[in-house]
């Protein structure tokens, strides 16, 4: 499994936006994406640097492999 590198919330977000998400709101420095199929709702912090752990979290919940999200950003 590659390593993963270290990017911004933002960066994170425009990668799972290619991906099929959208973007439906933001509460505090917390973004929301929904896709419809299959249904699925991931929050995603405004950070300008995502933890290890939270990004390969977010990376599970979007129901890609590591390697694709990588080739998404």
């Amino acid at each position: 499994m590659p390593p993963l590198p270290i990017i911004s919330g933002r960066r994170c977000l425009h990668a799972l936006l290619k991906a099929g998400f959208v973007q439906t709101r933001q509460r505090g420095s917390h973004m929301i994406i929904e896709r419809l199929q299959p249904r699925t709702t991931i929050s995603v912090p405004d950070h300008t640097e995502l933890d290890r752990g939270t990004l390969r979290a977010i990376i599970r919940q979007s129901g890609l492999t590591v390697q694709e999200f990588l080739d998404l950003i």
